[in-house]
């Protein structure tokens, strides 16, 4: 009975202090998700180590944008739209993905929930996942891409929010203009 309680009582307390991964329903007062025939331009950004080029982008109200980017960097990149709270937001998420093991510095693993097989998971029965609309990882030597239409004009910055590289620079300008 001791047994059974305890590993109820992890199991919650691990459901608890488990943040929703990904919402690809969550909406963005900024835009949405588009399909890259959508575009009406293409704009390539390149990531390196802690940097990308280029460093500012512009955009008009109403324009959808199919981001192209290339990581000819050594480590896995991320490429999120979104304002700096948000940003932040995102970090803490991807760390706690970093520090569960699924990023690694080079790429993404799977997480496998096999060693909580028979525990009451509650709301953790669902995968770990990287899927929100307004970002991608790229792993080093490959291309992706995303495309977006910008809703309004604002302020917003494109950034890598693996833990350590926002703060290491890893972050760029993006206005959106009437």
């Amino acid at each position: 009975m001791f047994l059974r309680k305890s590993l109820v009582t992890i199991a919650c307390l691990f459901t608890l202090s488990s943040p929703a991964w990904a919402d690809p329903a969550h909406t963005y007062d900024f835009g949405q998700s588009a399909p890259a025939t959508k575009a009406s331009r293409s704009v390539e950004v390149v990531m390196g180590d802690m940097s990308f080029n280029p460093k500012a982008i512009e955009i008009k109200a109403g324009e959808t944008v199919r981001f192209v980017l290339v990581n000819k960097g050594q480590l896995l990149h991320e490429f999120n739209l979104g304002d700096a709270a948000m940003h932040a937001r995102h970090q803490q998420e991807m760390l706690q993905m970093q520090q569960s093991g699924m990023l690694t510095p080079t790429g993404v693993k799977a997480m496998d929930h096999g060693a909580m097989a028979g525990m009451d998971h509650g709301s953790m029965g669902h995968d770990m996942k990287h899927d929100d609309p307004n970002s991608v990882l790229v792993e080093p030597g490959q291309t992706a891409e995303l495309t977006w239409t910008f809703s309004k004009a604002t302020s917003l910055e494109f950034a890598c929010n693996i833990p350590g590289h926002y703060q290491a620079g890893m972050v760029g300008k993006l206005t959106v203009s009437q």
